[in-house]
C-alpha cells in the first residue's frame, strides 16, 4: 500500500518550478525523485479527468499534454476520465468531442477509458461508510441556507441544525435519498468536518445531491448524485494513479481530498499536486463564458475558428504539433501569468513554415489586363516551396487578365513605396515584369481596372530585359482561377485582458471579416488542406464547406522568441 505521507515526505521541490535535474519543472522532478526512491514501485500513473458538459480548450491542452506526457517520458499510463456527475449539463455529444480533441492532439489512453458513472455504487458504499462512522450526515436546509451559514473568511460557519442526527436516520434518509423519496434540493448528504475550519471547503462540504434527471450512461437509475470533491479523489484511489495533477483552483480543495481518502476504507492515497492554469490574452478559458458565446449565437458554435477551443483551433488550421509545442514552451508552474496569445500564432508559424505548400491568393481582386499580350495564355511553373522541393512543383496560368490585390495599388504612393502605381513597374511573382498605363475607375473615382503592359523578355529565370523594379506581387490568372470565400480572424476580444462584466463591449466587432477571393487552380485542386497563401499568411481549407477557407495565422510575427 502507498500512502500520501510516504509520496509527498522528503519528496517536494525546494522551490515550486526551481529549474533542476536538467531543468525539468517540478512536477517532473518530483515523479523522477519518487520512482528514484521506490514510493513509486508500479509505474506512474496520471489521469485526465474532463467534464463532459462543454467542447475541450487550449487551457486544457495544456493539462493533456502535461498528464498523458509525464507518463509518457517515465513509460507509465493515463486513463482518460469523465467526471459525469451531473446529468443536467453532461451529453455524449460532449464525450465524443472530448475523445476527438484528446485524438488528435496524439495521446492515447488504450484500454483506461473510465467514467465516474462507473463507480457509483462503490462511492454510495464509501458515504455510507462515512455515514456508519457519524462522519456523514443527511442535511435537509436549502442551498441557500447553506451557504448563508458557510461563513466567511474571517468568521466560522453555523453547524447545520440537523448536523446531529442520529447514525441510523441518517441512513435512513440516505437510502430513501437514493430511492427516489424526495424532491430534487430536499436534502444533500454533508461530510462532518469542522464548521471553524479557516478552509471554507472543509465546512461540512455537500457530498451528495438529488437530481431528478436522465443520465446519458445511467439512464434513470440514480436519483443522487457525488460531488466533484467526492468522486474524484476517490476515482483515483481506485484507478491507482499515482500523482493527481490539478491546476491551482484547486489547491484550497486538496485537504478535503486527502480528509475524504482519509476517512474510507480504500488502501491507495494519491498525492494532488497543483499547477498553474493556462491563461492567454485576448481570450476566455471559462467553460461559462463559452458557452455563453455559443447559446447567445455570438459565435457560430463551439469550433467557430475564434474559439479558442481545440475543436475551433483544429478548425482553423491550428495543427496538433503546434498546439503541443505551445504547451511544452509555457512549462508548468506554480505561478499563473497571462501567457501573450502571440507565443500561440509563433508556434503555429513556425510548424506550418516548414510543412505548408505555398500558393498565391487574391483576397480583394482588382483587374489587369495587359494591353500588348496576344495568344491564349501560357504556362508557368513554380515551386510549391521553395525550401522544400521535396513538395514538387505547380503549374500557373498566365493571360491577357489577371487580378491582383487592392491594396497592391496605389493611385498616391507613399515614400519606399514597392508595389504598383500609375507609370511604375513591379514583378509578378514566377511571372513578368508589368507597367501600369492607364487606371479605370467607378463613379466614386474608386480604381475598378489597371490598364498594364507587360515587358515579354522579362519572364521569371530567364529575364534578359535588365529592368529591376523595387517590388514582387502575387497575383492570379483571371482565365483559370477559382472564386472562394476566405475568413479571416482577428482576437475574439478587443483587449488583452478583457473585462467580462460587460460581453458585448468586450467582443471585438472585427474579429471576422469574409472575403470573396479567387486562388490558383493549382490550390484548389491539391489534396493538401492547409497552405501559405504568399504574402497573406496561412490558410486552411474548411473540412466540411466547400470553397471555404480560414486564415489560420498571419505571416506577420508578433512574437519574439
Amino acid at each position: 500500500m502507498t500512502t500520501r505521507s510516504e509520496l509527498e515526505d522528503g519528496h517536494r521541490p525546494s522551490s515550486a518550478g526551481e529549474p533542476a535535474d536538467g531543468g525539468t519543472d517540478f512536477i517532473r522532478q518530483r515523479i523522477r525523485r519518487d520512482l528514484e526512491s521506490g514510493v513509486v514501485t508500479g509505474g506512474v500513473v496520471t489521469r485526465f479527468p474532463p467534464e463532459p458538459n462543454g467542447f475541450l480548450h487550449i487551457g486544457h491542452a495544456k493539462s493533456i499534454c502535461l498528464n498523458f506526457g509525464v507518463a509518457e517520458e517515465f513509460g507509465g499510463e493515463t486513463y482518460l476520465r469523465f467526471d459525469d456527475t451531473n446529468p443536467l449539463k453532461e451529453s455524449d455529444e460532449y464525450v465524443e468531442a472530448i475523445k476527438a480533441d484528446v485524438s488528435w492532439l496524439g495521446f492515447d489512453w488504450g484500454d483506461r477509458l473510465t467514467f465516474a458513472s462507473d463507480y457509483f455504487e462503490q462511492l454510495y458504499r464509501f458515504a455510507v461508510e462515512l455515514i456508519e462512522q457519524d462522519k456523514a450526515f443527511v442535511c435537509s436546509l436549502s442551498g441557500e441556507e447553506i451557504r448563508s451559514t458557510r461563513g466567511t473568511l474571517t468568521e466560522p460557519g453555523t453547524p447545520s441544525p440537523y448536523r446531529d442526527r442520529s447514525v441510523a436516520e441518517n441512513l435512513d434518509l440516505f437510502a430513501r435519498m437514493r430511492a427516489g423519496e424526495f424532491r430534487d434540493g430536499e436534502h444533500v448528504l454533508r461530510a462532518k468536518i469542522d464548521m471553524a475550519s479557516p478552509n471554507l471547503n472543509m465546512r461540512d462540504p455537500v457530498i451528495y445531491r438529488i437530481r431528478h434527471a436522465h443520465h446519458q450512461r445511467t439512464g434513470s437509475t440514480w436519483v443522487i448524485y457525488p460531488m466533484y470533491d467526492f468522486t474524484h479523489c476517490i476515482c483515483d484511489a481506485l484507478e491507482g494513479i499515482t500523482h493527481s495533477l490539478c491546476t491551482l483552483e484547486f489547491q484550497d480543495h486538496r485537504p478535503l481530498y486527502d480528509w475524504v481518502l482519509d476517512n474510507i476504507n480504500v488502501n491507495f492515497h494519491p498525492p494532488q499536486i497543483e499547477f498553474s492554469r493556462l491563461g492567454l490574452t485576448h481570450t476566455v478559458m471559462s467553460k461559462r463564458l463559452l458557452n455563453r458565446l455559443v447559446t447567445e449565437h455570438r459565435v457560430d458554435g463551439w469550433s467557430d475558428p475564434r474559439m479558442p477551443t481545440i475543436a475551433g483551433l483544429r478548425r482553423r488550421g491550428v495543427t496538433p504539433a503546434a498546439i503541443r509545442e505551445f504547451c511544452r514552451r509555457i512549462g508548468v508552474t506554480k505561478q499563473d501569468n497571462l501567457v501573450e496569445v502571440e507565443l500561440l500564432e509563433f508556434c503555429v508559424r513556425q510548424d506550418l513554415e516548414g510543412s505548408a505548400p505555398r500558393g498565391m491568393a487574391v483576397l480583394d481582386p482588382l483587374k489587369v489586363t495587359l494591353t500588348n499580350y496576344g495568344g491564349d495564355g501560357e504556362v508557368l511553373t513554380a515551386p510549391w516551396h521553395p525550401q522544400l522541393p521535396v513538395l514538387g512543383e505547380r503549374e500557373l496560368t498566365f493571360g491577357q487578365t489577371l487580378y491582383i490585390e487592392q491594396e497592391d495599388f496605389s493611385d498616391d504612393p507613399p515614400p519606399k513605396y514597392k508595389r504598383l502605381s500609375p507609370g511604375e513597374m513591379v514583378r509578378l511573382r514566377y511571372g513578368y515584369i508589368i507597367r501600369c498605363d492607364e487606371v479605370i475607375r467607378d463613379e466614386s473615382g474608386r480604381p475598378v481596372e489597371l490598364r498594364c503592359s507587360y515587358v515579354a523578355e522579362s519572364k521569371s529565370g530567364s529575364d534578359t530585359s535588365g529592368l529591376k523594379p523595387k517590388g514582387v506581387i502575387h497575383w492570379v490568372d483571371g482565365a483559370t482561377a477559382m472564386p472562394v470565400r476566405v475568413r479571416a480572424y482577428d482576437h475574439l476580444f478587443t483587449d488583452a485582458a478583457p473585462d467580462f462584466s460587460d460581453l458585448d463591449a468586450a467582443l471585438n466587432p472585427h474579429s471576422l471579416t469574409e472575403h470573396a477571393a479567387l486562388v490558383e487552380p493549382a490550390i484548389d485542386a491539391s489534396r493538401e488542406t492547409r497552405f501559405q497563401f504568399e504574402r497573406l499568411g496561412y490558410f486552411h481549407r474548411d473540412p466540411d464547406t466547400a470553397g471555404l477557407y480560414h486564415r489560420t495565422v498571419t505571416l506577420r510575427d508578433g512574437y519574439r522568441p
